[in-house]
This record gives C-alpha cells, sequence and structure tokens, in this order.
C-alpha cells in the first residue's frame, strides 16, 4: 500500500501493490483559516451533537440528533428534496444531505455515524453527555469517536451552500446509526434500501486514520486502507448449580475464569502485511533510535520475534502486529447463597485480515480446551449462534488521485513535513458496508492526537480545542478539491 510523501509530488510507487500516482504541486489545494463566525457556528453544531445523547439504550436517541441536524439544513435553505430523513425505525432515522454538481463524475459521499458507545456519568469527572471546553479541551462522550468529524462536515456543508458552491459532481454527506452496535446499521440499510441516495464514485469515512503527535509533533497521517474484522464471542460455562454451603469440585465460575486467565496469558501469532508494513517503514524513520531498531528488526526477512515482543508491550504497537481477542463483560449467578448454574463472558476480537471470524471462534475453542464451555457468535444485533460468518477483511482498494492528491498537499500545507501512509485500522468502522457493495472507501478523520491520548469509548473522552479548529480547516478545502473548484 501506499506511501505518500508530502516532501515531493513526484511519482510516488505503492508498496506491494504496482500502483502510483501522479502528483503535482498545481492541484494543491490553498488552506485558508475558518472564519470566526463560521468556525463559531462549528462549536455549536458539535456542542449540540455532543449533548444528544445517541446511544443504543433507552436513554439514546440517533433520530434526535439527524433530526437536529436536518433542521440546520433546512434552515440554511438547503432544497427539501436534497435533505433525507429516513430509516427502518424511529429511533434510529439517518440523515442523507446533497450539494447537487453539475452531473460530472460519480458523487463523493462522507460516511459519519452519529451513534456513540455508552458512557457512565459515575465513571467521568465531568458529565459524558455534556459539551466542556477545560484546558484547550473539549469533553464528553463522541469528541473523539466521531461526533467531531460529524460537526466539522455539517458546518463544512453548510458553509459552502452559504457561498453558493457549485461542485462539479455531487457532494453527500451520510449521518447513520448503530455503527457502534444495534440492530438498525445505518451505512448497510441504506445501500440495502436506498443505494441511489449513497451511491458513489468513492467513500471518504472519518471514522477512521487522522494524525499521529509524539509531543505535539506531528509524526504520521494515517490513511485507511483495510481495517480489522469485529467480532464478539460468548464464552459460557453451565453447572447445576446448588447450595454455597456445599461446594462442588466443578464451578462454573472457576471454569469461566481458568479459560480467560488462558486468553490473558496468550497471543496471536505476529503477522505483517502489505499495509502495516507500509506503516511501519514510515514509522522506522520517526521513531527514536531503539523503536526505530526493532521497527527494522521487524521488517526483516524473517521477523525478529524478539524485537516483535518487546514492541508489543505498546497496545498500538500490538494491535497492529496480529488478532486481538479479550474479555469485555462478565456475568455469573442468580443469588448470593447459591452455586452459579452459568458464567459467562462476552470476548471481543479484533480479527487481522486473512482470518475469519469462524477460524478465531475455533481457535479460542481450542484455547480453551474445555467441553465444558461453549463459545459463539454473537451478531451486532446480539444474535447468538453456534458458527461465526466466513468473511474476512476489506480488500485495500485502489490509491485514487482523485483523493490522495489533495489530501497529501492538505496535510503538508497544515502538519509540514509529515508523512502520509495507509494504514490499517485495527477497529472496525462502516466501510466495510460500502467495500463490500464495490465502492472504495478511505479513512481519514483529519484529527490530530497524541499518542496514548485515545480516548474513544473510554473515560473522560476529549479533543483539543487546535485539533478541532485544524480540521475545519482540513475539510473544507479537501471538500472542495473532491467536488471541483
Amino acid at each position: 500500500m501506499p506511501i505518500f510523501s508530502i516532501r515531493s509530488f513526484a511519482a510516488l510507487s505503492i508498496v506491494g501493490l504496482g500502483f502510483s500516482v501522479i502528483s503535482s504541486s498545481s492541484q494543491a489545494p490553498g488552506i485558508t483559516h475558518t472564519p470566526a463566525a463560521d468556525r463559531a457556528e462549528a462549536i455549536e453544531i458539535f456542542k449540540q451533537l455532543i449533548e444528544i445523547n445517541t446511544t443504543d439504550t433507552p436513554l439514546g436517541n440517533v433520530t434526535d440528533a439527524s433530526v437536529a441536524m436536518q433542521k440546520r439544513f433546512l434552515d440554511a435553505g438547503f432544497p427539501a428534496s436534497e435533505v433525507h430523513l429516513l430509516g427502518p425505525d424511529p429511533r434510529k432515522q439517518n440523515l442523507v444531505v446533497r450539494i447537487k454538481g453539475s452531473g460530472t463524475g460519480k458523487p463523493v459521499v462522507f460516511l459519519c455515524h452519529i451513534d456513540v458507545v455508552e458512557a457512565l456519568p459515575k465513571d467521568w469527572h465531568t458529565d459524558p453527555f455534556k459539551f466542556v471546553e477545560k484546558d484547550g479541551y473539549y469533553y464528553g462522550r463522541g469528541t473523539q469517536d466521531m461526533k467531531e468529524s460529524d460537526a466539522a462536515l455539517v458546518s463544512t456543508f453548510l458553509r459552502l451552500h452559504r457561498e453558493g458552491y457549485k461542485p462539479t459532481r455531487d457532494l453527500v454527506l451520510a449521518l447513520t446509526a448503530d455503527e457502534e452496535g444495534g440492530s438498525y446499521n445505518g451505512a448497510d440499510w441504506l445501500l440495502q434500501n436506498h443505494r441511489d441516495l449513497v451511491d458513489a464514485a468513492f467513500v471518504i469515512n472519518p471514522d477512521a486514520g487522522g494524525v499521529e503527535l509524539e509531543k505535539d509533533k506531528a509524526v504520521v497521517a494515517d490513511v485507511e486502507a483495510t481495517e480489522k474484522v469485529y467480532a464478539d464471542f460468548q464464552v459460557t460455562a453451565v453447572n447445576p448449580g446448588g447450595h454455597s454451603s456445599r461446594p462442588r469440585s466443578d464451578n462454573a465460575i472457576y471454569e469461566l475464569t481458568a479459560a480467560l486467565n488462558k486468553l490473558s496469558a496468550y497471543s496471536f501469532p505476529f503477522e505483517l502485511n502489505g499495509v502495516t508494513r507500509a506503516y511501519f517503514e514510515v514509522l522506522a524513520k520517526q521513531e527514536s533510535a531503539q523503536t526505530a531498531a526493532d521497527i527494522r528488526a521487524i521488517l526483516a526477512t524473517p521477523p525478529d520475534l524478539a524485537a516483535a515482543a518487546r514492541l508489543s508491550a505498546e497496545p498500538d504497537f500490538n494491535s497492529n502486529f496480529r488478532t486481538t481477542c479479550v474479555a469485555t463483560r462478565l456475568a455469573a449467578g442468580h443469588a448470593n447463597n447459591a452455586l452459579a448454574q452459568t458464567a459467562q463472558a462476552n470476548v471481543n476480537c479484533r480479527i487481522f485480515p486473512g482470518h475469519s471470524p469462524e477460524q478465531i471462534r475455533k481457535e479460542l475453542a481450542e484455547l480453551f480446551s474445555d467441553p465444558k464451555l461453549t463459545v459463539k457468535y454473537v451478531s451486532d444485533a446480539g444474535v447468538v449462534s453456534d458458527a461465526a460468518p466466513d468473511r474476512k477483511a476489506i480488500v485495500p482498494p485502489p490509491p485514487l488521485p482523485d483523493v490522495f492528491n489533495p489530501l497529501t498537499a492538505l496535510v503538508g500545507q497544515i502538519w509540514p513535513g509529515t508523512p502520509v501512509s495507509a494504514v490499517m485500522e485495527n477497529g472496525a468502522s462502516d466501510s466495510i458496508y460500502f467495500a463490500q457493495a464495490g465502492i472504495p472507501s478511505y479513512g481519514f478523520s483529519a484529527i490530530a492526537l497524541e499518542r496514548g491520548d485515545d480516548r474513544a469509548h473510554g473515560q473522560d473522552e476529549r479533543l483539543p480545542v487546535d485539533s478541532y479548529a485544524k480540521s475545519l480547516d482540513f475539510f473544507y478545502a479537501f471538500t472542495k478539491a473532491l467536488g471541483g473548484k
């Protein structure tokens, strides 16, 4: 996969795929800082989205956020015929907005989910559903994943409309439900039921990629080229149970715990592919001496597994090297004075490209090696089945010049001297649905985050104020470049 250097706009070779991109500095769009009024509006939209609970819980409602954004577009004068509120469930409505072009070329879709994972207020130092600015950061659930990009693109579309911008091809913004889980995944539903609204030459998905900072210095700009496969597995131990005053030699909780201890001590085999190899070739030029030496060692043939083990102590590196599986939820027993009849854990896996959920399910069963345990697959909708799907990861799309020429140029202007590299997304995103439909998808958020401060899905999620400001500058110029000036 590609390594795009912003230092040169010569022909760029694509590692492992044999493609090339011819860039020209004359194609580089210019960066202008977002005017104060537009920036204030973008912050207001960000605040509004953060303070609408869009979790897949009884308190959450994606439709509330979609309707709020729909009102902004209609109030701004977008034709009602180009603002579509639709979905299979009253609480999970998606919003699809279009800026009509001259008809030249297929549309560009910006894919942005507006649901977020649950956040428990008692675990946070601020209310997760209040937008708080403090010490140079915006706090709130969704500030990193991914209401910052939702807000930036809503504000970008509104600004372009006010300015009377007319692209040569349609620009489409899709705000969707249930990417984080639930029964009504918006991206999949739109492709299955209203493909005409989201059909595209390619998709930009800000739910992946971004700029990695090391002590405030940009190290690399990541563009998602492929991603791991997400899978949940239900591990269950059952037992006749009985009175707690008469403990048995077999115990469902202990049997489940023994299996999870095996998982904790286990590492799936080290792997590299074309995308991760390209990424680490970039990092080898950016990292400190020992880390750089270890990276060069893992890139050797054969790879140095001792170096891989040292690097794996860092969670970001470890997740790039292998399939990972971790217990995320536990439930057991029915009374304090009774032996547990059932003990159950959810094991969440992020599966390295080339492997399927069913393969990993079987590997987990073999690792646990306990006939008293069952390992079953849990779908995104919560349906439990004995077997898992055989689907594998996204095949990396070709590096289209229409995407990478302006992206590379803009990175060079906002974060000078920062290389652009294809990466493997270690989580999962809705890009997979577009990839399966034959539509190339590229992940780039334009968000710069310090390594070690990734708080998506976690406690006290936050975003640097400056990072949001720069993403507004980026998306305005990038959207115009993709649409045609």
